[in-house]
């Protein structure tokens, strides 16, 4: 009975405390209320006890989410391999020979995107998160240095976190920081340095530059690691990413990204790299050892898309462009902040969490849908909506979306 009354009031003042931070989260205007998509991914789409909606937030940067022939190799790789493979990667060598088939369709992906980005070998993760959360405890240690951007996605913040090598941030794109940081990591003796950056910054729309970070890891003999997760699939003329942008994809030593955004939409990260990297991966990195493999519906989608990327994608690319320069450019003619360029997330700058809040409930009941996003996720006082382009937006859907951002802002009288 003790024990019992000890886990009530622990459980009560528990939910107490976690009360009391909800509530502040409302107080403050940041409470994100999630929405209920009804129907598949597209530029317009369904939510719970609204009107269809013209979809502006969503990673399907070339409709791949949708796209009937993704749809039909995921059925496909369903009918010959199953739903999954039930067993994490620790219990590979314990598999029957029957499984391996489904090996096989694994490996295969792995090699077809070692080829799409220039690389010797590829590992699949449930997740980038997971690749991210995987790769820099594996490879660093105490004697090492990891020289990371200040706006890093979170998932490689907290894989940097989980290493041991000594942690010096830089600058957003700071190229003279970045080398600041270089020369203290030279001067702490550090063995292998590391410079760890998104490709392209998820929440900012902006483009790392890559040519010349390349050119500091040259001087300093240092290796680069990026983050595609933005990018694969539609950045760069072939869809090859930033490093194709900049013209330094045998430049670029580590390259993680997602299956879950341009290629196919559904889900799975990757890491791309040298034999010896990916092979002491395989070896080490807890979150592949520890997690399921994909399963084969993603394996077969995500073959398809990659497939689909170097014929469908040329079109696509262009249609995706157009509609970020129409979007940008009517935007900015009307006063609306913006961040990045180039690139179809287009973060139109607020600074008040409660008006970006008030701003995407407003524009929902018009038809648009889009995300109101605030700080933890973004600074404080940097509040923003994020508008993300697709290439099978219309040109009237992109008109549409502009249209209603004017009306909203003057009917709020909102500080542009």
């Amino acid at each position: 009975m003790i024990q019992s009354r000890a886990y009530s009031t622990g459980r009560k003042q528990l939910q107490s405390i976690l009360a009391k931070q909800i509530e502040e989260i409302k107080a403050a205007g940041t409470f994100k209320n999630e929405r209920v998509i009804t129907t598949a991914q597209s530029s317009t789409i369904g939510v719970k006890d609204s009107p269809k909606v013209v979809n502006f937030c969503a990673n399907n940067y070339l409709g791949f989410a949708g796209h009937p022939a993704i749809r039909e190799a995921a059925k496909s790789a369903i009918d010959s391999h199953g739903n999954g493979l039930g067993y994490d990667l620790l219990s590979y060598s314990l598999l029957f020979p029957a499984i391996s088939d489904t090996a096989s369709l694994l490996s295969d992906l792995e090699s077809t995107i070692s080829k799409f980005h220039k690389k010797e070998d590829t590992i699949l993760y449930p997740s980038c998160f997971d690749a991210n959360a995987g790769i820099f405890e594996t490879i660093l240690t105490e004697n090492d240095a990891v020289i990371s951007d200040a706006l890093n996605h979170a998932s490689i913040i907290d894989g940097i976190r989980l290493c041991k090598a000594k942690r010096f941030r830089y600058k957003n794109c700071d190229m003279a920081d970045l080398e600041e940081r270089l020369k203290e990591a030279d001067a702490a003796g550090a063995r292998i340095k590391l410079i760890a950056t998104d490709g392209v910054f998820s929440m900012d729309g902006s483009v790392a530059p890559l040519d010349k970070i390349c050119d500091l890891a040259d001087k300093y003999n240092a290796l680069t690691f990026i983050d595609e997760c933005h990018a694969t699939g539609f950045f760069g003329k072939n869809g090859r990413g930033t490093p194709e942008y900049f013209g330094v994809e045998d430049r670029i030593d580590i390259i993680n990204s997602t299956l879950g955004k341009a290629v196919s939409g559904a889900a799975g990260g990757y890491t791309t790299s040298t034999k010896e990297v990916i092979t002491l991966l395989r070896q080490r990195s807890r979150p592949y050892l520890f997690s399921n493999s994909i399963p084969p519906a993603v394996v077969g989608s995500a073959q398809k898309a990659f497939e689909l990327i170097d014929t469908e994608g040329v079109q696509l690319r262009k249609q995706l462009v157009a509609n970020t320069n129409l979007f940008r450019s009517r935007m900015a003619a009307a006063g609306f902040t913006l961040k990045g360029e180039n690139h179809p997330i287009v973060p139109v700058m607020l600074g008040d969490a409660k008006l970006a809040s008030d701003i995407a409930d407003e524009m929902l009941k018009r038809g648009i849908y889009v995300i109101g996003f605030s700080y933890p996720v973004v600074p404080k006082g940097q509040a923003r909506i994020r508008v993300q382009l697709s290439a099978i937006h219309t040109t009237q859907q992109v008109n549409e979306a502009v249209d209603a951002f004017i009306e909203i802002a003057n009917s709020k009288k909102a500080k542009l």
